[in-house]
C-alpha cells in the first residue's frame, strides 16, 4: 500500500484532480432521544462550520435498501490537515455529547463533475 501523500503525488502526475477532503461517518452512540436532543446545537455547528468554509456536504445517509433512515450520517469537511478535521468533528456538539460517534477518513477526489446553475433575475441557484 503505498502512502498517503505518494499516492496524491502520483495521481496528479497523471491528470487527477488530487483534491483533499476529510469524510465523516457519523453513527448514533445513544437513543434517539440523546440524538434529538442535541440536534439544535449540532445544525448551529453545521452553520458555523459551513460560513467558516469548513463545511463542504453533510446530510444524512440511509440503509442499504435505499428505503430506511438508520441515523447514519456523512459529513465532508475542508480542513489544512487530518488533525484539522478531527478537531472540527469532535468539537461537533452530537460527537462531544456521546450522542453520536464518529470514524474520519481522508478522501482524495480526483474526477467527477459538479453543476451550479444561478439566475440572477430569478434569484436562484440549482446545484446537480
Amino acid at each position: 500500500m503505498p502512502a498517503w501523500n505518494d499516492y496524491k503525488t502520483e495521481a496528479k502526475s497523471r491528470g487527477a484532480l488530487a483534491f483533499e477532503l476529510y469524510a465523516v461517518r457519523s453513527v448514533p452512540a445513544k437513543d434517539p432521544a440523546a440524538v434529538r436532543a442535541n440536534l439544535p446545537d449540532h445544525l448551529a455547528y453545521q452553520g458555523e462550520q459551513e460560513r467558516a468554509g469548513a463545511l463542504f456536504l453533510a446530510g444524512p445517509m440511509s440503509d442499504e435498501t435505499g428505503e430506511q433512515m438508520e441515523g447514519m450520517g456523512l459529513i465532508i469537511y475542508r480542513a489544512a490537515s487530518l488533525e484539522d478535521a478531527r478537531e472540527i468533528a469532535e468539537n461537533d456538539p452530537m460527537h462531544k455529547s456521546g450522542a453520536r460517534t464518529f470514524t474520519l477518513r481522508r478522501w482524495l477526489v480526483n474526477e467527477g463533475a459538479l453543476t451550479l446553475s444561478v439566475n440572477l433575475a430569478a434569484q436562484s441557484a440549482a446545484f446537480k
